[in-house]
């Protein structure tokens, strides 16, 4: 029940290619975006120079053999304006111009996709380095209430000085007094 409701809810495939319900999809998702993708690679071969070029082509080819091959050979009339090849590019800019608009929108749907993908990609890496700024301040802060190397041979020199003092006091001669020290 929930992986329907999550294919439901992918952005990835056009609305009408979202749900299991049409004819032909398979279960496992291995047939499911199938018309898509042929749609697509026809809208692909269609924005080529080689389909202009046969498209050329192929106008140039049926005009020719209408006008130039025998009468009972031909298979549309010139009097008449090619009305066959009129209406076989008619029909092919028909299916075309659907099969293009098709492309679009589910190149539409990846944009949007990975657009969305980019986004949450960019929150976390802006939230990570929000955390590593505050790591780096608390480390600071933490530094400069740390002592310093300069600070504590400061404070070892001045300890070595008074030792020094002190056990110059105490190498000193005592004068001798007769006075008796209280015992502390």
């Amino acid at each position: 029940m929930a992986r329907n409701n999550r294919a439901d809810l992918r952005l990835d495939a056009p609305k009408g290619l979202r749900s299991g319900n049409i004819v032909g999809l398979g279960r496992n998702g291995h047939s499911r975006d199938r018309f898509g993708r042929f749609t697509e690679a026809i809208a692909r071969g269609m924005g080529t120079p080689w389909f202009l070029l046969g498209l050329t082509f192929f106008a140039v080819a049926w005009i020719s053999w209408n006008t130039l091959a025998p009468e009972a050979w031909r298979f549309d009339s010139v009097a008449l304006g090619f009305i066959a090849l009129t209406l076989v590019l008619s029909m092919q800019a028909s299916y075309a111009a659907p099969m293009i608009l098709l492309a679009q929108n589910r190149q539409d749907d990846r944009d949007r996709v990975q657009f969305e993908q980019d986004r949450q990609r960019a929150e976390r890496t802006l939230a990570d380095t929000e955390y590593l700024a505050r790591e780096v301040v608390a480390l600071r802060i933490a530094i400069k209430d740390m002592a310093s190397k300069d600070f504590i041979r400061a404070e070892l020199r001045a300890l070595l000085e008074h030792l020094d003092d002190r056990s110059e006091s105490d190498d000193a001669p005592q004068p001798s007094t007769t006075e008796s020290r209280p015992h502390v």
